[in-house]
């Protein structure tokens, strides 16, 4: 599975941006897609999940009620919908698969990740 993401960039606090990741895989329907975040220094950190059987979702603390994930298996897409940004948002936000939904709140149980999308928030 490739995953390749997109839509990062500078945005102003208070503003928002859209963060696609495209899939390369036939299953892709049936991982489990999340989001994760890097700032330097810091470790990586869980942003957001959805499932692929049910399009559950799951969102991290720092990101609950500003940020949405979804999913458009018909593209093999996840999504994330940043609003209200602020400067601590400010990190490489990377896409994510894993084939089952146990532990999809830790990075070390994802099966494959993308090369990342950087978001620089200004305050």
């Amino acid at each position: 599975v490739q995953l390749v993401e997109s839509g990062g960039g500078l945005v102003q606090a208070g503003g928002s941006l859209r963060l696609s990741c495209a899939a390369s895989a036939r299953t892709f329907s049936s991982h489990v897609l999340g989001w994760f975040r890097q700032a330097p220094g810091q470790e990586r950190e869980f942003v957001a999940a959805i499932t692929g059987s049910t399009g559950n979702t799951y969102y991290g603390d720092s990101g609950k009620g500003r940020f949405t994930i979804s999913r458009e298996n018909a593209k093999n897409a996840v999504y994330l919908q940043m609003n209200s940004l602020k400067p601590e948002d400010t990190a490489t936000y990377y896409c994510a698969a894993k084939r089952n939904e146990f532990r999809l709140r830790y990075r070390t149980a994802y099966d494959y990740w993308g090369q990342g999308t950087q978001v620089t928030v200004s305050s």
